[in-house]
């Protein structure tokens, strides 16, 4: 991601000196984004994201059809590289906490209209009190090497999905009652049919795409040859240092954590 160069603190409710601050808007329009230093309806749903090098942050819900950007707003990957990554980290908060409150409308346990939790971030249905908070899907994506020093090589695949032909590092969402660990070994064996160990934690990304949090990993070959399952990976590999294929640009954790492999850091 780019240099980071601003500070953010997240928060639920505006600070009590939050009138003498300067406010700025981040407009969701769909699953885009157009930033503004004033809301263009008032009306729209907002939600306070937090303090961005001391300016309130929030996030508007602009109703489906409109577009007060008149086709300017973003989406996330592409407004990615030209803001600092704490503005983008903002900007995908924006995107999930919004969506999260337009498909949050109702008490998925009565049917009755929910409301803003005061205080926190929820909504809260005022009849049978259910709270809903906003969706978090942790995800792990593993770096597999095997083999020591220079001869050692990671393994790569190409997801059925990909754009392209690029390849990056095994991942996939944690299952109810798994550990991130567990879910390491289970996704690499399932995707690829190799088995693992020493698996060790490297880092996390929030990952609004829609509302995933990335955990990444570091783990070793402990044994089995390379099958792909056909519905999700279309090819995987071994490869050196000195003979990737297409990886990853450097928005993703994916690039992040074979760069530092390229450094020889995992």
């Amino acid at each position: 991601m780019p240099e980071q160069s601003s500070v953010f603190v997240p928060l639920v409710v505006p600070p009590a000196d939050a009138e003498g601050r300067t406010h700025r808007y981040v407009h969701v329009v769909g699953a885009s984004v157009w930033v503004d230093d004033q809301p263009a309806d008032r009306s729209w749903g907002q939600h306070f994201l937090g303090l961005l090098d001391g300016q309130a942050m929030w996030g508007v819900d602009v109703p489906f059809g409109v577009d007060p950007a008149d086709g300017a707003a973003a989406d996330l990957f592409s407004y990615y590289g030209h803001t600092s990554e704490n503005d983008w980290l903002v900007a995908g908060r924006a995107v999930q906490i919004v969506e999260w409150a337009r498909t949050h409308r109702f008490c998925g346990r009565c049917g009755t209209e929910t409301e803003l939790a005061p205080g926190e971030r929820a909504m809260r249905c005022p009849k049978c009190r259910l709270l809903a908070f906003p969706r978090l899907a942790p995800a792990m994506i593993t770096l597999v090497t095997r083999g020591e020093g220079a001869e050692q090589e990671a393994l790569l695949a190409q997801g059925v999905n990909f754009r392209g032909s690029m390849y990056s590092c095994l991942a996939g969402f944690v299952e109810p009652g798994e550990s991130l660990e567990g879910a390491v070994g289970r996704e690499v064996h399932e995707e690829v049919g190799i088995d693992v160990d020493n698996v060790r934690y490297w880092g996390s990304q929030p990952w609004p795409f829609p509302h995933s949090l990335m955990l990444g990993f570091h783990a070793k070959h402990a044994g089995g040859e390379i099958v792909c399952d056909p519905t999700e990976i279309l090819d995987a590999n071994w490869y050196r240092r000195d003979a990737l294929p297409n990886i990853p640009p450097g928005i993703s954790i994916a690039r992040k954590l074979i760069d530092a492999w390229l450094r020889d850091e995992v």
